[in-house]
């Protein structure tokens, strides 16, 4: 069975051909709101040139980004990790499913492979992912899959003309391997 290969998702790395899938995620501004934030128009040349960097790229500092395609091959998504700390065990990661392919479960079964691999294989022993305080549909995934909510950052998202508290949710590996020991078969 394949690491990176879950019952509805598979992840893989980005590949240049995948310039075509960012340009149109590009397009939709909520989905940029949720992210970070309304990101202004960027040329398809940008994006190619990009997408054809990030297919070279290999693990860097334990920073990963993967493309999530469902099980007929369509990218639905992507997951990156970042602020990956060895020394303490820490790391944190982003995650976007586009409209269209939301509320499947695709964005809970890549954070646990993503989970699974960075405790298991990387000796991580924590994870932590700010969540904006205003996007609902992220602070119920997180808090489905026992995320503990760890704390706040007042007013540090600005977006529709207001602020946004920065939520602060965490897993240990202890807590991940105690909530999915049905991932802990997969080779």
């Amino acid at each position: 069975m394949n690491f990176w290969q879950g019952k509805t998702i598979k992840l893989r790395s980005i590949e240049p051909s995948d310039a075509t899938f960012f340009i149109q995620s590009n397009l939709d501004s909520e989905r940029g709101r949720n992210l970070d934030f309304v990101w202004p128009p960027i040329s398809q040349a940008s994006v190619v040139k990009w997408t054809e960097d990030a297919a070279k790229q290999t693990m860097e500092n334990d920073t990963f980004h993967w493309i999530i395609e469902n099980t007929t091959g369509v990218p639905v998504g992507s997951i990156d990790t970042h602020h990956c700390n060895p020394r303490t065990g820490t790391f944190s990661y982003g995650i976007d499913i586009i409209p269209g392919h939301q509320r499947r479960g695709y964005a809970c079964e890549a954070i646990v492979l993503v989970l699974k691999y960075y405790f298991e294989e990387l000796r991580y022993q924590k994870v932590t992912v700010p969540v904006h305080g205003d996007n609902e549909a992220s602070i119920r995934l997180h808090e489905k899959m026992g995320f503990q909510k760890e704390g706040a950052h007042r007013r540090m998202i600005f977006t529709r003309g207001q602020y946004f508290d920065e939520l602060w949710y965490g897993m240990t590996a202890e807590e991940f391997q105690k909530m999915y020991q049905e991932y802990q078969a997969i080779p």
